[in-house]
């Protein structure tokens, strides 16, 4: 019960691996707030089978206002918030083209939810972990922009900038006691795919471990940072991906 009674916020969590976080959350004693845009009353019913508290929020990350929202009904409920899984994101059927044809509306709108979707939530949640004098912040990124990946340049651009701005805003929270990390998980067998029909991906070496990835493989990273034992951890990017390249 490494989360036992605290309040913990995760985006994305419908379906994949915000669903997985979420449940995860809850069996650690977590009361848990999950967040998407899409319907999350198979994800609550999950979590409320946990025996914790569960508030479930419809929320567009890429909305300032439905993010506030967001983080004053969470604490109108339940009285703080502890921890921030941002794990709202836009991947789940793009189809991989050449750089050359990529839309660039489709560009900006998955910047808009994988990295503004961040600093919004962020924002948002800061007042309320700012004034209880502690929080953490877990960003899910990814490792896919060390070694890039053809077809998708906006999700990999994406995804290196989750990095890079988790590492300024540890660096601008940490006065306040809130640490901020990336978990960058590896290719994740979660359900969700990305079309390389058109333009198959460029092939790198195998992973150390030689099994597939699945969502269950990074909730132990996500409870380490949600808790007090990465107390003295912030502005790091943890790969969990099974040695893919040994990142």
């Amino acid at each position: 019960m490494r989360l036992e009674n605290k309040v913990v916020v995760i985006t994305g969590a419908a379906r994949h691996i915000g669903q997985a976080f979420a449940v995860r959350a809850a069996r650690e004693g977590a009361h848990v707030v999950v967040a998407d845009k899409a319907d999350c009353s198979e994800t609550a019913q999950m979590v409320a089978a946990e025996g914790v508290r569960v508030l479930a929020i419809n929320v567009d990350v890429t909305d300032e206002a439905q993010t506030l929202a967001m983080a004053r009904d969470t604490v109108a409920e339940f009285g703080r918030i502890d921890v921030l899984v941002n794990n709202a994101g836009l991947f789940d059927g793009l189809v991989a083209k050449p750089f050359m044809e990529v839309d660039l509306d489709l560009w900006d709108q998955v910047f808009a939810v994988n990295v503004k979707g961040i600093f919004l939530c962020t924002r948002a949640v800061f007042p309320f972990m700012r004034d209880q004098g502690k929080g953490k912040i877990v960003n899910i990124g990814s490792g896919i922009w060390l070694h890039g990946v053809t077809g998708i340049p906006h999700y990999v651009a994406s995804k290196a900038a989750v990095t890079g701005l988790s590492r300024t805003l540890a660096r601008e929270l940490g006065p306040h006691n809130i640490n901020v990390n990336t978990l960058a998980p590896g290719g994740t067998e979660s359900g969700a795919v990305v079309d390389h029909t058109a333009m198959p991906i460029n092939q790198r070496p195998g992973r150390a471990l030689n099994r597939a990835e699945v969502p269950e493989d990074l909730t132990g990273t996500m409870v380490y940072l949600a808790s007090d034992d990465s107390d003295f951890v912030t502005g790091q990017m943890i790969a969990v991906n099974g040695g893919d390249n040994l990142i």
